[in-house]
């Protein structure tokens, strides 16, 4: 009987995780596409940075606004949809492996499979469970992310014209292991950014039903059908904007050795050639050296306004999913 409870806990969170996720994923996608191109840029992405380091070529995206306008005059109004589908591919089993983890992992702390008895969880237990979540969904998924940035940063011409031919190309070019490179620093990336993620939207969440208990003293303490949807989008904004403010140098570092021997257009400006890093620490140094400490911050602004609305829409649509799933299977 607790065997069946627990099994339809874990298809309710998966669901919920995965519905939530692809939500998420294709409202924010033009937001992912533009700080994509500015992460795997080598030239500045400001105009006052182009003068200054008069050694590199012209840039290609120097602003949000002029890479939107950039971006739509090349590829149209696809074009910031561009890798979609592996992000999809991703994204829908990476949100329902993490969110079954995570519960999974909250209820083996707390002794209970109900959600009122995990917003007592510390706030430590929160984050190191996120960790845990994000890594074993990373994992799970890496080939669809790696491929998601690829064809969302190749712009035109195409490099590839579609999802199958850039996993081929990959495959026989790069064997298996390629369709894990970079692996490494986005298992790096991922452990504080899902620990900070997870543990600040609890964090929030509990202040929230601390604030609503205050306000209204009959509601039931820990109910989490307290929080408005505004407040779980508060909850949800604060966590994905702290987490990515922290964690975006290793984003960024991720990325150049996701589109190492890219070939793309010139007018991209510099590829970023393979094996130009030979491990995290090197290439944190080159980009340091080359593009100075504002290198690793490329598109921490698309990154920060993408992130605070993509979490916000991810732990909205999820709590309302899971509170729908569970109503109609009782």
């Amino acid at each position: 009987m607790e065997g069946t409870k627990q099994m339809k806990r874990a298809s309710i969170d998966a669901t919920a995780g995965a519905i939530s996720g692809a939500v998420s994923r294709t409202i924010v996608s033009p937001l992912d596409v533009i700080k994509i191109r500015f992460q795997v840029q080598l030239e500045p992405t400001t105009q006052w940075l182009s003068f200054h380091k008069n050694a590199y070529s012209p840039s290609k995206y120097t602003g949000m606004l002029q890479a939107s306008k950039e971006i739509f005059r090349d590829e149209g109004l696809l074009g910031f949809w561009r890798g979609n589908v592996p992000a999809l591919l991703m994204v829908m089993p990476y949100t329902a492996i993490q969110f079954v983890v995570l519960q999974k992992l909250k209820t083996l702390v707390s002794g209970s499979s109900r959600s009122e008895d995990h917003t007592h969880v510390s706030p430590y237990i929160s984050f190191a469970s996120g960790s845990v979540a994000g890594c074993a969904a990373t994992i799970g998924t890496y080939p669809f992310d790696l491929l998601r940035t690829i064809l969302a940063s190749q712009g035109e011409p195409k490099v590839y014209p579609n999802m199958r031919s850039a996993f081929v190309h990959l495959l026989q070019s790069r064997g298996i292991r390629g369709l894990y490179g970079g692996l490494t620093p986005t298992l790096v990336e991922i452990i504080p950014y899902a620990g900070l993620q997870f543990g600040t939207y609890d964090t929030f969440k509990r202040w929230f039903m601390a604030w609503n208990q205050y306000r209204s003293p009959h509601t039931i303490q820990g109910d989490i059908n307290a929080l408005s949807n505004l407040q779980v989008s508060l909850c949800g904004l604060a966590a994905g904007v702290s987490a990515k403010a922290v964690c975006h140098p290793l984003d960024v570092v991720k990325k150049r050795f996701q589109v190492e021997g890219l070939k793309r257009d010139h007018r991209y400006g510099a590829r970023v050639e393979p094996g130009c890093y030979r491990n995290m620490y090197d290439a944190i140094r080159q980009i340091l050296h080359t593009e100075s400490w504002a290198g690793l911050y490329k598109g921490i602004v698309p990154s920060i306004v993408k992130a605070g609305p993509a979490s916000a829409v991810t732990f909205v649509a999820y709590e309302f999913t899971f509170s729908w799933l569970v109503s109609i299977s009782q």
